[in-house]
C-alpha cells in the first residue's frame, strides 16, 4: 500500500486545518500509531487554501479495517471510497473542506 496524497480545500484554513489534525491525530492514537500523516505547504486562490496532507499507509491501512463497514457503502473503487469516507469523517468533524485524492 502506498501513501496517500490529497489536496484539501478550505475558506478557513487555520480552523479546518486544526480540526484535521485533531480528528487525525485522535484516530492514530486509537489505533496505536504515531501521527501518520502530514501536511503541505498551504497555498491561496479566490478566497480558496489549498494544501496535500499525506496519508502514510499504516494510518491508512488502520482506518480502512475499522472503518470497512461504512467505507465500503460508497461507490467507486477503493481509492475513490476512502476518499469520500476521509471527506465525510472532516465534515462530521466541523470542517468545511473538499478533499480529492491526487496520488496513490
Amino acid at each position: 500500500m502506498t501513501m496517500k496524497i490529497f489536496e484539501v480545500s478550505s475558506t478557513d484554513f487555520l480552523e479546518d486545518k486544526r480540526l484535521i489534525n485533531n480528528a487525525l491525530a485522535d484516530m492514530a492514537s486509537q489505533f496505536g500509531l504515531p501521527n501518520d500523516f502530514v501536511f503541505g505547504e498551504p497555498t491561496s486562490r479566490f478566497g480558496w487554501t489549498f494544501f496535500k496532507l499525506w496519508i502514510r499507509p499504516n494510518l491508512q491501512s488502520a482506518i480502512n479495517q475499522k472503518f470497512d463497514d461504512m467505507i465500503r457503502r460508497y461507490k467507486g473503487k477503493p481509492e475513490e471510497k476512502f476518499t469520500f469516507f476521509i471527506a465525510d469523517y472532516f465534515l462530521a468533524k466541523g470542517c468545511k473542506t473538499k478533499v480529492k485524492l491526487i496520488d496513490t
